[in-house]
């Protein structure tokens, strides 16, 4: 039988929690993030990453201070050993109506001086290349000039290429210059070395880069000068002489 007392424990059950007060609420909901909480977090990632570069730039220093003193890395040698002369043709030009060919070194000119003379060459470069280190070399590809009295002619390429260690390579190279203008200024001075001295003095020039292998890694980048004086005679088609001035640097 139900009476009023049953009746109101019953309703005293049935009613909801009371509601969570406001600072119950922000007890179990925790503090809002700051401002300064996010600065101070990204201070302390810029600390982490600056750290961490600091020791791998330590590291590359480490490494490379052990290549240098384990291996003891020499400079690397690039030096032209053979020129082959497939022809060399010197055809000045004068104002004349008739212009005057000096073929091979032919006959000069006469009387009348050369206002351009034009240059054909064709000569084949052999290039030895040394490595005396205990790990491998990597040359890029090069560029080098020839030139005559500061003019350049033409370029001899060489293509780039990997040498082991301790080898030695023969790197060929062909130049190719048709009918080069040498203007006035330099024009009697090619007809006079190719037809009274029978010699016409060439300058090989340009660097040669070149990298050190180490577990195959590659060091900076290192240049090797080469400076070759050459000199060619028309008239026997062939190197007279040749003397070569290579300037390395140590890795």
């Amino acid at each position: 039988m139900t009476t009023p007392t049953n009746l109101a424990e019953d309703r005293h059950h049935r009613l909801p929690y009371p509601p969570l007060d406001a600072r119950r609420h922000r007890h179990y909901m925790g503090r809002p993030i700051s401002a300064s909480s996010s600065a101070a977090s990204f201070r302390g990632c810029c600390c982490c990453l600056f750290l961490l570069l600091i020791f791998v730039a330590l590291l590359a220093v480490a490494i490379a201070l052990v290549v240098v003193l384990v291996l003891k890395p020499k400079k690397p040698q690039f030096d032209l050993q053979q020129v082959a002369v497939q022809y060399l043709l010197v055809a000045p030009t004068t104002s004349s109506a008739s212009p005057a060919v000096s073929a091979l070194g032919g006959a000069a000119v006469g009387g009348a001086q050369p206002t351009a003379a034009y240059l054909s060459l064709n000569i084949t470069l052999l290039f030895l290349a040394n490595n005396p280190n205990k790990v491998g070399i990597r040359y890029d590809a090069a560029a080098l000039d020839v030139m005559y009295r500061g003019v350049p002619l033409g370029v001899a390429t060489v293509l780039g290429f990997e040498q082991p260690a301790q080898s030695r390579r023969l790197v060929q190279t062909r130049v190719v210059v048709d009918r080069f203008n040498v203007m006035q200024s330099d024009a009697l001075d090619l007809v006079r070395d190719a037809t009274l001295n029978d010699r016409v003095d060439l300058r090989l020039t340009g660097d040669v880069a070149a990298k050190i292998l180490v577990l195959g890694l590659s060091s900076p980048r290192v240049q090797v000068s080469v400076d070759c004086a050459i000199d060619i005679s028309p008239r026997k088609q062939s190197l007279t002489y040749k003397r070569c001035g290579v300037d390395g640097l140590n890795f």
